[in-house]
């Protein structure tokens, strides 16, 4: 299997983030790190840990959660590795996806005819609440549609709103909702009521491909955005 390609994303105002992309799905995981920090915090971890271990292991960063927006195979395949090597780091997911985890039919591997087993959650979460973890405060914004128990994860640092959208909204694109407990109503309602009044320069960092902003999708979504036929969004 080729390595993942790995790439630092952001590094400003005390605050480090890497990608890192594993395949087949091209599933991006993200690490974020306080500048001066032994502790990171690691965001739905692919099919190919062993390039996030050797990334951690590099920066001399040691996990002190693991966070996954949500349930699906190639969010959480990653999570048995790291739960090895670093036992103590607990594992975070929205409260309705938990089950998951443990659950090949649920979080669809069973679907490519492999079966994906995570170790369970440590800590689950709903929208409204904070969890802290590596000196940093994460939001929990609860955002069903592509998976019944989807969370978002809101990290503000120096006046910026970063924003762990998972596979709810891609650049230009959103989550599927043909799988079992998906809806496309509850996706668009998730992204209209709980991303799009979110500060316009607010980064997303997305499941899958380039990162993108707020303000961009809310004009520009073909899907869910001012030029998808939602007007009113323009005021925002």
């Amino acid at each position: 299997m080729a390595s993942s390609p790995v790439e630092s994303i952001y590094a400003a105002d005390g605050l480090r983030v890497w990608r890192v992309i594993s395949v087949p799905f091209d599933e991006n995981t993200y690490v974020f790190a306080l500048s001066g920090s032994s502790q990171a915090v690691v965001v739905d971890p692919g099919l190919q840990p062993g390039t996030i271990v050797q990334l951690l292991e590099t920066e001399q960063l040691v996990p002190a959660a693991i966070l996954c927006t949500h349930g699906h195979t190639d969010h959480i395949a990653g999570n048995g590795a790291l739960k090895q090597r670093w036992p103590e780091a607990p594992l975070v997911i929205g409260r309705f996806d938990a089950s998951k985890l443990t659950d090949p039919v649920g979080n669809l591997s069973a679907n490519y005819g492999f079966e994906v087993l995570s170790p369970p959650a440590d800590v689950t979460v709903v929208g409204g609440e904070d969890y802290e973890a590596a000196g940093m405060t994460w939001q929990v914004r609860d955002t069903p549609g592509h998976s019944a128990g989807h969370v978002t994860f809101l990290l503000e640092n120096a006046g910026l709103l970063h924003v762990l959208a998972g596979d709810v909204l891609f650049r230009r694109g959103v989550g599927r909702t043909d799988f079992p407990d998906g809806d496309t109503d509850t996706l668009i309602a998730s992204i209209h009521n709980e991303l799009f009044p979110l500060p316009d320069d607010s980064p997303v960092y997305p499941g899958h491909g380039p990162l993108t902003t707020i303000g961009e999708e809310r004009r520009e979504n073909p899907f869910v955005g001012v030029v998808a036929g939602y007007p009113e969004l323009a005021d925002r």
